[in-house]
């Protein structure tokens, strides 16, 4: 677009991955697996957790809802990823852009928030085992999610305000394969160093903050277990493995891609994707693959199905 004309941007071009044709036929084939693995596998842990009453626990309620919210992350950016894979010009309204981000920081926002509730969920049932079903009662169990909406919600309004109004009449290409505040920001026409700044203490310092608490949590669980017995020890490792693993596989990317400022920021698509769509992947990979209880839980929900199949 030409500033001198006074045009104004309504697209944005997304450069996506370069390569040649052969390549983005691969990407398409193994994105589109990815992502259909990625909403199977969390819509298996749902229907597991809802309807098995093995799983009627805090714990596993928390699961749940971390299921539904990385099946929706995944699904704001990865479609209209895996189609521009087959089309030549790769264009985004700017509209559907701003859409985009307004939805993967409500999901994210929310998710980060979750994942805490998780680690203080952990933190009761390991260090106060005779008040666990006391303090994790529905009541707070439901807060808890509520907050996590909302969170969501002022996370990703608290930007959005301020980006949705920018003006772009200038270059409108982005080398990334989904819109991100970083890249869209630095395409508008007037001088946003101050956004620059907020966005970078709003989803940047507060990814490596939240980061940084649930990690100092987990840390007061192992050293509270230790203290009791060695032999606890080994156990709250095996129980807490897997949310670690989950926590650390979420907020890397968002430290790497928002902590940092804008100027020295190359949108990574590596660590994009990585977050968009392998993270949502591996939670319920690591959640049944090392659940025993998860996994008889699957079984006996597929027997039920099987045999209620056959009598009818």
């Amino acid at each position: 677009m030409d500033l001198k004309n006074g045009s104004v941007v309504t697209e944005f071009i997304l450069l996506g991955f370069s390569g040649q044709w052969k390549l983005q036929i691969f990407f398409f084939v193994t994105f589109s697996l990815v992502y259909g693995a990625t909403v199977l596998g969390n819509i298996l842990i749902l229907v597991t957790v809802t309807f098995s009453s093995m799983l009627h626990s805090p714990m596993y309620f928390l699961l749940g809802n971390l299921s539904f919210l990385d099946m929706c992350l995944s699904s704001v950016t990865t479609p209209k990823m895996i189609t521009d894979l087959l089309t030549e010009h790769k264009t985004i309204s700017v509209g559907g852009c701003m859409a985009q981000m307004f939805f993967m920081h409500f999901f994210g926002g929310a998710e980060m928030t979750l994942l805490i509730a998780m680690a203080f969920d952990r933190y009761v049932a390991i260090c106060k085992p005779l008040h666990y079903r006391t303090i994790m009662s529905r009541r707070l169990l439901n807060g808890l999610v509520i907050l996590s909406w909302i969170t969501g919600v002022i996370h990703t309004m608290s930007q959005m305000v301020l980006t949705v109004d920018l003006p772009f009449c200038g270059p409108n290409v982005i080398d990334h394969i989904f819109c991100d505040l970083p890249l869209v920001i630095k395409l508008a026409c007037i001088e946003t160093y101050t956004l620059e700044l907020f966005v970078i203490s709003d989803s940047g310092l507060l990814s490596l903050i939240c980061f940084i608490l649930v990690l100092v949590s987990y840390t007061v669980i192992l050293v509270t277990v230790r203290q009791r017995s060695s032999a606890g020890l080994s156990k709250a490792l095996s129980t807490l493995s897997a949310h670690i693993t989950v926590v650390t596989l979420f907020f890397a990317p968002c430290i790497f891609i928002y902590a940092w400022p804008f100027n020295s920021f190359s949108g990574n698509k590596i660590f994009s994707v990585f977050y968009a769509m392998i993270t949502p992947l591996l939670n319920p990979i690591i959640y049944t693959l090392r659940n025993q209880k998860m996994q008889v839980a699957m079984r006996q929900l597929w027997f039920v199905h099987v045999g209620s199949t056959q009598n009818f």
